[in-house]
């Protein structure tokens, strides 16, 4: 069996998932799992799709079809990592919006040597000012020498200078 990453990009419209898992099925594949959304106006995701590896040149085909629909996929092979190693934090973050809060978080994170395994941000609307409020979710999963602590410790000391509130907390599974 084949693991396959299908990255997605295309004007939204009604349609368009059930274009992608047509192409998958008509392959024999099966979609195990996505990440698909609207954003900035157009469909953009990922999907992961698993079938028989002589079967990936049909999947390539099918996809043909899609892109022809105007949905951009290209299909990258999955890699086999190493098992990982370190515990798993979920991190929560929530400021008004201002450009900088990713860098600077994804800057300590990096320096700490965590790596981000999923990472979602969103705008919403203050209830009070009605002014931007900036909200990011990340699974980082940390080196095996680094405590949980010394990563709240290192983001609470740019949360003061970037005015946001953060939380760190075990990941439940």
């Amino acid at each position: 069996m084949a693991t396959l990453i299908l990255s997605v990009i295309g004007s939204d419209r009604p349609g368009l998932t059930q274009a992608l898992a047509r192409a998958v099925l008509s392959a024999g594949g099966n979609w195990l799992e996505s990440h698909l959304s609207q954003l900035g106006g157009l469909y953009v995701g990922s999907v992961l799709v698993e079938l028989d590896a002589d079967r990936t040149d049909a999947l390539r085909e099918a996809v043909n079809a899609v892109d022809a629909e105007g949905l951009e996929v290209r299909i990258a092979p999955t890699v086999e990592g190493a098992a990982a190693e370190g515990d798993i934090v979920r991190f929560s973050l929530v400021g008004g919006d201002r450009p900088g809060i990713v860098h600077q978080v994804t800057g300590v994170l990096s320096d700490l040597g965590a790596n981000i395994e999923a990472f979602d941000t969103r705008l919403s609307v203050e209830p009070h000012s009605g002014g931007p409020l900036f909200h990011m979710d990340a699974r980082l999963r940390l080196p095996p020498l680094l405590k949980a602590e010394a990563v709240q410790a290192a983001l609470e000391a740019i949360s003061g200078e970037i005015m946001v509130d953060i939380s760190l907390t075990p990941d439940a599974g």
